[in-house]
């Protein structure tokens, strides 16, 4: 017998009686959550097939009091670090019975609320943030009102987070410079409203304590997370107004080292020669520069699995799980030239 063409016209009811069981037992046979491999439940389902049946997931769904649904909040896409984490959140979701949507704020407080009502207001089972900003009230606000949610990349201390440990990572690529023989060393960071931002320079600080270096004031810049952002930065640092530059520099993402790369272009610098750099995210361009980029990579498989985790088995200890970055050393960062 052919699959007949799905149609609306073809209820439950109508498998039922077409396999000759009752309608709970064609239902539970039909439940994507139960799945039983019983010979009736295969065959109830045979003929669901046959007979171009769809069940209504999202009603069923209600019926029971969740949609199996949830609302995944970033700054915006066009970012390749929160497109990745999406990716992955979506495949984790997916992999545990839920389906992942995404809304965008632009990194602003009150889009970022707008958009979280919305995704609310579709009933979504719980909302993943990688929009927290230190000063963010929005965690607080769904705490109060009891909101499962989880916050990524990014925590406020509170809420239940998954999270790269970013102090770690920034100790690990600072180490990285001064163990190659670099002393003149600066780091340009991400925003100081954000935990990495600031995670990530606290590692370095600790980096350069060890080591007994104390870098200018003046090469330790909070910038935003862009390419403009490190062009800007590198064409500070690299300039060579004070008549002294860095020998390195840390970028804390691989957005804000690609501008710095610019820069240093622009002076006639050659990165991985003139200059060592280490990016952060380890993103897939970062290898296939023409002087591949050394970057802290962060498991972004891991931290999306962990998220999802933390809405749909809440309850486990910590509520903030931190997952290892890893220093992948490449072409771009290399010894002083003096050495």
């Amino acid at each position: 017998m052919e699959p007949a063409a799905p149609s609306a016209s073809v209820t439950l009811r109508d498998v039922a009686a077409a396999s000759g069981v009752s309608l709970s037992t064609a239902s539970r046979a039909l439940d994507e959550r139960t799945a039983s491999r019983s010979a009736a439940a295969q065959h109830v389902r045979k003929i669901a097939e046959e007979l171009g049946y769809r069940r209504n997931s999202f009603a069923s769904s209600l019926r029971r009091g969740e949609t199996r649904t949830l609302g995944v909040l970033v700054p915006r896409l066009s970012d390749t670090v929160m497109a990745l984490m999406f990716e992955e959140l979506e495949r984790a979701a997916s992999d545990r019975g839920y389906f992942a949507m995404v809304a965008t704020s632009g990194d602003d407080p009150e889009d970022e609320r707008r958009a979280a009502e919305t995704l609310l207001d579709r009933n979504v089972d719980g909302l993943i943030l990688a929009t927290a900003r230190l000063d963010d009230d929005l965690p607080r606000l769904l705490r109060k009102r009891g909101v499962a949610h989880a916050l990524v990349l990014r925590t406020d201390g509170v809420s239940p987070s998954a999270v790269g440990d970013d102090e770690v990572g920034g100790y690990l690529a600072v180490r990285h410079l001064i163990d190659l023989g670099h002393r003149d060393i600066a780091v340009v960071t991400g925003p100081s409203f954000t935990s990495s931002g600031v995670g990530r320079l606290a590692g370095a600080r600790r980096a350069f304590e060890g080591a007994g270096i104390n870098p200018p004031q003046e090469w330790l810049i909070a910038a935003g997370y862009g390419i403009e952002n490190g062009f800007t930065a590198g064409e500070s640092l690299l300039g060579g107004g004070s008549g002294k530059r860095p020998t390195a520099v840390f970028a804390a993402n691989d957005n804000i080292a690609l501008g710095v790369i610019a820069a240093a272009h622009h002076f006639g610098i050659t990165v991985g020669q003139d200059l060592a750099l280490v990016g952060y995210n380890d993103t897939p361009l970062s290898a296939r520069l023409s002087t591949p980029l050394s970057s802290v990579r962060v498991p972004l498989a891991q931290i999306a699995s962990t998220a999802i985790d933390l809405i749909v088995n809440p309850g486990k200890e910590p509520h903030i799980r931190k997952s290892m970055p890893t220093l992948i050393p490449r072409e771009s960062s290399g010894p002083p030239r003096h050495t």
